[in-house]
């Protein structure tokens, strides 16, 4: 695995190589793995190649995945189009989600739910306003909304 691309790649750890690892797998932040992604496929060798492959096979946000796998085809690595997510990405979202909302004053609007979740969950809010991207607000509002009516 030793060609050189015209993308920059080289055949050494880049020196930051230890920070960007554990920027590919923050939880807390699909931007920070994004950026991640990007600056590892600009390094072609194993330990980057192998970093990409974990993404590209394991991340829950596809935009993240998606990048990873655009990274690796620059490295002439055969891999495959990751899926679009289906489903929930964490189990037993609705419940997560119905806890939060029971835990703030009756009459609370959107926005005091979405700061709480923020707060409390990053984890999920991140995943999902990754996965979700511009539709991240309505798709939220709409589990809101019916949170609880049953």
């Amino acid at each position: 695995m030793t060609n050189n691309h015209d993308i920059g790649a080289v055949n050494e750890l880049p020196e930051n190589f230890e920070e960007l690892k554990r920027a590919a797998n923050r939880t807390a932040s699909w931007r920070d793995r994004l950026n991640a992604v990007n600056e590892l496929g600009n390094w072609n060798t194993a330990p980057t190649i192998k970093l990409l492959q974990h993404v590209l096979t394991s991340d829950q946000v596809f935009q993240v995945r998606e990048a990873a796998y655009h990274k690796l085809k620059q490295l002439d690595e055969d891999v495959q189009m990751p899926d679009k997510n289906k489903g929930e990405l964490f189990k037993g979202l609705n419940k997560i989600l119905l806890r939060i909302k029971k835990s703030l004053p009756e009459g609370h609007t959107f926005e005091q739910f979405k700061e709480k979740l923020q707060k409390t969950r990053l984890d999920i809010y991140d995943t999902y306003e990754g996965d979700k991207d511009a539709e991240f607000d309505s798709w939220l509002h709409g589990i809101w909304e019916t949170l609880g009516r049953r």
